[in-house]
């Protein structure tokens, strides 16, 4: 079995390294849209490379503000979910995709078992366990730790409308996700609501049932209608909405750290 990464193919991650102490470790899956040049685009145009099937628009802009802003951790995934979807159980359906929104995949319709192994080994299993080592090492620390992975959603799916401007999706985590939807509905102009537009399930999740819920850590999947994302000034303030309704403290402070915030507030006269 090969065992060194194929050239052309990049770290499975791109880890953000925490500043200062952050209670939430971000996790972003799908954050590229990168397929090595041998797959020949697994046989789509360029343009279908860049739509949704391939990655989560704008999800890794506001991960990476999101972890600027707080000093979080973070964890981003380098290539298309369509050669490897991080964010589902080795072996699923999904978990290398044959079709994706109505769109054939040529490339991954017959891919060999060793194919397969070779995608596992050096896009899902570096990925997970990197993420894993580094929780488990902040366990072992006593810090307090929530996971938080940010993903978008179209507005239109398969000619279906969807109204919700974010979903707040959650697994055992049901009452810090009411927690944050609530917090995030203070501006009327937002409509949130819990798990849309998909559910978490073991079957079809990786991330939050495995990394959280496994560990008894408090876990979110947000997703963002990627409309809100088109501009760096959506952007933007998606990214400072979601700062405001994960960090304890209001108003939301950029670049002030969530134990920093709690720190400060309990050392007050």
């Amino acid at each position: 079995m090969v065992c060194e990464r194929p050239s052309g193919w990049p770290p499975a991650c791109e880890t953000i390294v925490e500043t200062q102490p952050c209670d939430i470790v971000f996790v972003c899956e799908h954050a590229s849209n990168h397929i090595p040049e041998e797959f020949g685009n697994l046989g789509l145009t360029p343009a279908d490379t860049v739509r949704h099937i391939a990655w989560d628009v704008g999800a890794a802009q506001v991960t990476r503000r999101l972890a600027s802003q707080m000093g979080a951790q973070a964890f981003l995934g380098t290539y298309s979910r369509l050669l490897l979807d991080l964010n589902r159980p080795l072996g699923s359906t999904d978990s290398i995709p044959v079709i994706s929104e109505g769109t054939v995949i040529p490339g991954n319709q017959s891919v060999s078992d060793e194919a397969v192994a070779l995608r596992q080994m050096h896009i899902f299993t570096p990925f997970h366990t990197e993420i894993a080592d580094y929780l488990d090492r902040r366990l072992k620390a006593g810090r307090e730790t929530r996971i938080v992975t940010i993903h978008s959603f179209t507005p239109v799916y398969l000619g279906v409308q969807r109204p919700w401007h974010i979903g707040i999706l959650h697994g055992a985590s049901r009452a810090y996700a009411r927690d944050i939807m609530s917090r995030l509905q203070t501006d009327p102009s937002l409509n949130v609501a819990l798990n849309q537009p998909y559910v978490i399930s073991r079957d079809g999740d990786y991330a939050l049932p495995v990394h959280g819920d496994d560990r008894g850590v408090e876990a979110l999947l947000i997703e963002i209608r990627n409309d809100m994302l088109a501009t760096k000034t959506g952007i933007e303030r998606t990214a400072d909405l979601l700062g405001c309704a994960l960090s304890p403290v209001y108003p939301f402070q950029p670049g002030r750290s969530n134990g920093e915030a709690s720190l400060a507030k309990d050392t007050q006269p």
